[in-house]
């Protein structure tokens, strides 16, 4: 066992008395010691439920003959960190979280880990971890909320209660319906309801092969979630089963062909690339287009419809829906999963109970992916937007730049009510460095849906959205404006199109002129020079490769 590094021989005696001192038996020291990385604070209401779900696990290994270390792990709520200097610190934890991880598991040579996490960066950070410290891992996360009870004959949810804050400002709606909508949008603790960034996030662990079934799907509040314990991860460290066997090229493949049938969120297009970047593989989200064209959206939950978390989970989770893309032949069910068993046996069997939520193959909301990839002279390298949550009407537009240099100045207009119909609204100097950080920009998108402009305003970012963001919100602009992308080039009333179908992004301006305009560019000082941010600020890359860090050498 790998933990007998710091367990035996008589010059391990130190290390035997401390083990002591924390409480241990000799009797326990023979045993696999198993890292159970617990997300839990009082501040994420998808994570205040996870101290329960750690008691199950430890009691799970214990039964299965290992030993739980309880250690922990940050977590930020993005819902609380909207829209202000906070956000700045959202993305920048998946590297904290990998980070901190790794040198607990190191530190102490366990033989294997239990991840238990939940909410937007726990999941890629904890996966990125996984893959770097490679012993047997299980993921076990805190499940979604159940979606908020009905307004107006609607269950609500936190993107419907952030476009509200839109119809407020337009004058549609009262102070007083604005606090019941409140009251009512987030009725359970869990990660918000819809598919947004997190729940993304935990189907596509199972996608990948690191959790058992329902991981993703299973509400935080089921009973059902706790029984999800710990007893699989003594299994894996039996068989050696690691996460570099399971995580391979084609784990990752099968998880851009998920997204794009599940309409995940495009923060997926930014986790999937660090999360195999880890694991040794290079996943270019040039295929990301390819795969589009061949997989059919088959589900939309919020924000793209009115469904939600639980309603996938009643009609068969995501198994049921692996099993309607195996029908067609375009997952590759061969490779070893946390259970033991290949991706093939485990959904085996898993059958569509409601077409009306996971559509069959023969009838699907899109016949190509809920993710697209766009290039153009805006975004050479790329970015990318929730085809799934676009309106029809605005697959194709073209109108004026609205240019804004930071989120907090594109609020002020949209709130003032400066932008109209047709218009392009383009914030930039959000990037991973300009940010730094990379914020989410679910305020602007959704009070431009409160306002009723979803349908005729697009908005471009190098800054990033939240999975609940619905629209022609175009994001991950690579390269970002702070390192002299395109974007930093664009000026007021540039006439931009965006040709989603034919995944193009271009503003109408010459190379000459760009060029011109180019040479007066100068970089400019950095927003926040002290403490972490600074740091990754100074070592973090480009959107389009997954914003990993880069040490400076390189």
């Amino acid at each position: 066992m790998k933990s007998d590094f710091v367990k035996k021989g008589t010059e391990r005696a130190p290390h035997r008395s401390l083990f002591n001192a924390a409480g241990y038996t000799d009797e326990e020291l023979e045993r696999p010691l198993i890292g159970v990385v617990n997300s839990f604070n009082e501040i994420v209401p998808g994570h205040m439920n996870l101290d329960k779900i750690c008691e199950a696990v430890k009691k799970g290994i214990y039964l299965a003959g290992g030993v739980p270390v309880e250690i922990p792990a940050i977590a930020v709520c993005d819902g609380i960190a909207m829209n202000h200097t906070g956000m700045k610190y959202s993305l920048v934890t998946r590297e904290l979280i990998a980070d901190s991880t790794e040198a607990m598991a190191e530190a102490h040579q366990f033989d294997g880990l239990v991840m238990i996490p939940n909410c937007d960066k726990t999941v890629p950070g904890l996966l990125m971890a996984a893959a770097r410290v490679n012993v047997p891992t299980i993921f076990v996360s805190g499940g979604p909320m159940l979606a908020g009870r009905k307004m107006d004959g609607k269950r609500t949810c936190l993107s419907s209660l952030f476009e509200a804050v839109g119809q407020f400002n337009a004058g549609n709606m009262t102070e007083d319906k604005l606090h019941e909508f409140e009251q009512k949008a987030c009725p359970t603790c869990g990660s918000c309801s819809g598919m947004y960034t997190a729940n993304s996030m935990n189907c596509l662990t199972e996608v990948l092969g690191m959790a058992l079934r329902g991981n993703g799907t299973i509400p935080a509040v089921y009973s059902e979630r706790i029984r999800l314990a710990g007893m699989q991860i003594v299994e894996l460290i039996k068989k050696d089963i690691r996460p570099r066997d399971i995580m391979t090229e084609k784990a990752f493949t099968n998880a851009l062909t998920m997204d794009m049938a599940l309409g995940c969120s495009t923060n997926s297009m930014l986790h999937l690339p660090a999360i195999a970047h880890e694991a040794g593989v290079t996943l270019n989200l040039e295929i990301a287009n390819e795969i589009s064209k061949y997989t059919p959206n088959l589900c939309h939950l919020a924000p793209a419809g009115s469904t939600f978390m639980e309603d996938l989970d009643d009609a068969g989770g995501v198994y049921a829906v692996m099993n309607e893309l195996d029908s067609l032949g375009i997952l590759d069910t061969t490779g070893i999963t946390c259970t033991g068993k290949t991706i093939k046996e485990n959904i085996s069997g898993c059958m569509n109970l409601d077409p009306e939520i996971i559509r069959p193959v023969d009838n699907p909301y899109m016949k190509t992916g809920g993710i697209a990839v766009l290039k153009g002279n805006i975004a050479p390298d790329s970015c990318v937007v929730k085809a799934a949550a676009v309106a029809p009407e605005m697959m194709t537009h073209t109108g004026p730049a609205r240019v804004f240099d930071s989120e907090d100045d594109a609020i002020k207009a949209i709130r003032a009510g400066k932008i109209v119909k047709g218009d392009v609204v383009v914030i930039r100097y959000e990037g991973p460095k300009g940010g730094p950080g990379m914020r989410e920009m679910l305020s602007p998108t959704s009070e431009i849906a409160g306002m009723g402009l979803d349908k005729d305003v697009a908005l471009i970012t190098d800054g990033r959205f939240s999975g609940a963001t619905r629209g022609a919100s175009i994001g991950h602009v690579s390269p970002e404006a702070a390192v002299g992308g395109p974007i930093a080039l664009i000026e007021e009333g540039d006439m931009i199109s965006i040709d989603i179908p034919n995944n193009k992004i271009n503003v109408a301006v010459d190379d000459a002129t760009l060029e011109v305009r180019r040479a007066k560019w100068q970089p400019r000082e950095p927003r926040i020079t002290t403490g972490y941010l600074r740091r990754y600020a100074a070592q973090v890359t480009s959107a389009n490769t997954g914003a990993v860090l880069q040490p400076n050498d390189k």
